[in-house]
């Protein structure tokens, strides 16, 4: 390898043909389910032709992807502060010039100008942080002592959220805080300072059950007896645990009517069936009727009666398991795996902190997305309005996962690899 100007590199070829090869078939399934979701009994006009336009952005993004691939990671890390500091001006004009779509209506997630949706600013500005974060948490020359030496990488996820949580966006919110703890075990924190960083969070959550929130408070003075951190941490993290406990009701009071059913449904979709449970009602009936081998592609009925809503994007997952049932399902969510234990070996056998770093969390973006989506078309999740990578319709979307995979064959090409490295 021959280092050029500009931070390129003279390396031919890719290096991990069987992590490309992954991220193609998913690619190529997801269009085959953007497909099958426009041939519906109910015309939609809008569903019918985005497979077509859905196979340009792949086309797109292939290259994109190759070009990703060729630029050095000095490079990468050397533009990871400008192109954070780019993407949270996309995030800041979009509270301006933003419009939702899909069950995420409601939100400004998407920049539209001139009536044109131009693309999900919160897509771009995961993988940006996460190259950010890297930089930051690569920097530290000791371990954290106590939760306030991690404030940089606190601040660097906590300005992207609180823009996202501006829009509202709750499902990208979540994924920002799922990439956050994820990188900061990959680096190496603690995991009881990581418990301890998370469980204001978690007493917000629990706090609507007294039983439940009683039993977390004595768990979390264990971890404070066990973990031993400074009195001061600990005292004031005791206090913010009450505090969120207590605060739980006047943010409940804040939420609008539409975010309160939402929540209400994820308990008991019963609760409104015709409007905001309806969404996940007709998922379950769409997955539950799909049984072993499903109704065959393109014939689902759910989907083909239009019961089944925003099926080309956030509820493509329903569509697989109506359609190809358990097998189709078992067969996406093992492509799924495989990209994801790949992933974390691509992570594991890189040599430079910064690119493990930056590797771990790049795979942990599409877990939080995978789990989310599907979690939210089975109900295990709160309906949040977030993709499923490389299946659901959406250019920003489908593009941004392959820049990712143009990232992670970077850091594969440069990474010398360890033996006890994550196989596959």
């Amino acid at each position: 390898m021959t280092a050029r100007p500009g931070g390129l590199t003279a390396r031919r070829g890719i290096s991990d043909w069987t992590f490309v090869s992954l991220g193609i078939l998913l690619s190529l399934y997801g269009i085959a389910m953007v497909y099958s979701a426009g041939q519906t009994d109910v015309p939609i006009a809008v569903v019918a032709g985005a497979w077509k336009r859905q196979l340009i952005w792949f086309a797109l993004s292939l290259p994109a992807a190759y070009l990703v691939s060729r630029a050095s990671m000095r490079l990468i890390e050397w533009l990871s502060w400008p192109a954070y500091l780019f993407g949270l001006f996309l995030l800041a004009v979009t509270l301006v010039f933003g419009s939702g779509a899909g069950t995420a209506a409601s939100v400004k997630g998407w920049l539209t100008i001139g009536g044109v949706r131009l693309g999900q600013p919160s897509e771009l500005a995961k993988p940006l942080t996460v190259l950010l974060l890297a930089r930051l948490l690569t920097q530290r020359r000791e371990d954290p002592k106590w939760i306030l030496d991690l404030w940089r990488p606190l601040l660097a996820v906590g300005v992207p959220w609180m823009l996202i949580m501006l829009q509202p966006d709750l499902g990208s919110g979540l994924a920002f805080i799922g990439i956050l703890f994820a990188m900061l075990f990959w680096a190496g924190v603690p995991w009881p300072m990581i418990v301890l960083l998370a469980s204001p969070g978690v007493s917000l959550v629990l706090s609507f059950n007294v039983a439940l929130w009683g039993a977390w408070f004595f768990l979390l003075l264990a971890l404070v007896f066990y973990y031993k951190p400074y009195l001061l941490e600990g005292v004031a993290l005791m206090v913010l645990n009450i505090g969120t406990g207590l605060a739980s009701q006047p943010f409940w009071d804040k939420l609008k009517p539409y975010q309160q059913k939402r929540l209400m449904v994820f308990l008991d979709p019963q609760n409104d069936p015709r409007a905001s449970g309806y969404h996940v009602i007709q998922s379950q009936v769409a997955i539950g009727s799909g049984g072993w081998v499903g109704k065959g592609w393109t014939q689902g009925t759910q989907k083909r009666l239009a019961f089944l809503p925003a099926q080309h994007t956030d509820f493509i997952w329903a569509v697989v398991g109506e359609e190809l049932g358990f097998l189709g399902v078992t067969i996406g969510l093992a492509l799924f795996l495989a990209l994801l234990m790949r992933g974390t070996r691509i992570a594991a056998r890189a040599t430079d902190p910064f690119a493990s770093l930056a590797a771990f969390g790049l795979v942990s973006i599409w877990f939080v997305h995978i789990l989310v989506n599907v979690g939210m078309t089975l109900n295990l999740m709160p309906i949040t309005g977030i993709p499923l990578p490389f299946f659901s319709y959406g250019g920003s979307s489908l593009l941004i996962s392959w820049i990712m995979i143009g990232l992670l064959v970077r850091i594969a090409s440069e990474g010398r690899g360890r033996t006890d490295a994550v196989t596959l």
